[in-house]
Parts: structure tokens; sequence; C-alpha cells
């Protein structure tokens, strides 16, 4: 992972979210690119009859949040011992990352812990836009502002998906890096086929070897049982694939991806 970009929004998530983003650059010696996007909707309202109407004072309001960021942004940078760039684009915020995201390695995004539920479940939908339509890993930090480890433990959430699997590929300078790597296959049933050892077999042509461990759960939530073993394992990081089933079903029914998205004390580390 030589580049990395990091999604700036001036959040109280973003203090944390340019420490996670500077911890991975050192740990992979990569260079780290700054990406502040500014949604083009914000600049004005809809009228009944008149269409959109340009609203100048929220348009300044806008422009002196961007420069105090930039600026917080730059000063930390400055001082820290590695390459980065900064750029402030306006326009759609998904379209945007997922432009800047082409040519990078992994993009270091989060989530606000707690504040309004309408406010979270954007912010889950502009992930969900990114997981699916992205082909880069996200890399999504505790919201809490615990800092990261790079070299720690890592989980590997395995469901044996094709979602699951671009994870493991994504996430192949983590594992290698890792002091230990845990896969956990979570069940519904005891009476499921054997666990595949494909995933032990390819990790191991990777020279990482792994612990392969199942559980069976028949009225916890599986996303409860995997921070549960996370927490245990002394895990630094959860990789897994994202959206599994679509979005609208875990929307109504609830599911994994949504679950922690919401809420996972841990750093996530997710593809589609």
């Amino acid at each position: 992972m030589k580049s990395i970009l990091l999604h700036v929004q001036d959040n109280q998530t973003l203090v944390p979210r340019l420490e996670a983003a500077l911890a991975l650059a050192r740990a992979f010696s990569a260079h780290l690119s700054c990406l502040h996007v500014t949604p083009i909707e914000a600049y004005a309202a809809v009228g009944a009859f008149d269409g959109a109407i340009f609203l100048p004072d929220v348009a300044d309001a806008l422009g002196k949040e961007e420069a105090q960021a930039r600026s917080k942004i730059e000063e930390q940078l400055a001082a820290e011992d590695v390459s980065w760039d900064y750029e402030q684009v306006t326009g759609p915020v998904a379209n945007v990352i997922i432009k800047h995201a082409a040519l990078a390695d992994l993009v270091v995004t989060g989530r606000e812990d707690g504040g309004l539920a309408a406010r979270r479940m954007m912010q889950i939908g502009l992930l969900g836009d990114l997981l699916h339509r992205c082909r880069t890993p996200l890399y999504i930090p505790p919201a809490d502002g615990t800092p990261i480890d790079p070299v720690a433990p890592v989980l590997i959430a395995w469901d044996g998906s094709f979602e699951a699997a671009n994870a493991v590929r994504s996430a192949l300078p983590f594992l290698k890096g890792a002091a230990s790597v845990l896969a956990l296959e979570v069940r519904r049933s005891s009476e499921d086929e054997f666990p595949s050892t494909r995933l032990m077999e390819y990790l191991s042509r990777h020279d990482i070897h792994a612990e392969l461990r199942t559980g069976v759960t028949t009225h916890e939530d599986v996303a409860t049982v995997i921070v549960r073993e996370a927490s245990r394992a002394g895990v630094g990081t959860i990789v897994m694939g994202g959206y599994n089933h679509s979005r609208i079903g875990e929307l109504v029914f609830g599911g994994v991806t949504r679950t922690l998205l919401l809420d996972c004390p841990l750093p996530l580390l997710m593809a589609h």
C-alpha cells in the first residue's frame, strides 16, 4: 500500500481519522493524499418555482470551514515524516472520492460516534455507495479516537463470499505485517458442512500462517460474535466483505455490514 487517500471531513472524527491515516502511511511507507469534498448541493436551496437558488452566505461559511480544516491538517502534516498533498474539490461527494481512489491502494474514511440518527444514516449511505462503486478497499477507524496499530493481530470475518475474498486480497499487506491472523467463520447451524480450507491454502501461499476458528450462533447477532471474538484475541483490524446481501435487504432486516458500520469499536478494512 503505497498510495493512501484520506477523505477529509470537518467533523468530530477529523483528528482521529487523520491520525489513523498517518499511522498507516508510516507503517507502509506510503504517500498520503488528503481530499476535502464539499457537496455541491450545500451551496444552493431548491425553490418551489424558481429551481435552485444560490446562497452566498452559506458559500462564505463553507469557505471558512474549508480553510480552517485545511489549515489544521496542513499544520500537522508539515511536522510529520510522510509525503503528502492536499486537494479541495466541490462536487458529488461519492463520485469525487471514487474518481480520486482509482489509483489509490486504500481509502481512509469514517463515521461519527453517536450524534443525530439521520446524520449517521447519511454517513452509512455514503459508505455504502463507496463500498458498492469503489474498487479500492475502505479503512474505517473507530469513531471514538482510539489509536490504531497497523501491525496488531488481524481478524478475517470469513463467510466464503466473493466480497470476503476481495477484502482478503486487498488486506494482504496488513496480513503479512500482522502479529497474528485469525480467520473466523460464524455459522447459524452446527450442521453446516465442514469449513473449507481454501482460505488457509491461499494465505499460506503468501507466507501468512493463520488460525481458522468456527463458531455457531443461534440467537446472537453475527456482528456481536465477530466483535467479541476480535476483542478476546486483541485484534487491531477486522477484515471483511461489505454488503454480501443487497443494501435494501440490510436496511429492512438488518445485517452484519450495516451493524458494524453503525457501531464497531475496532477498525474495519472492507471491500465489496
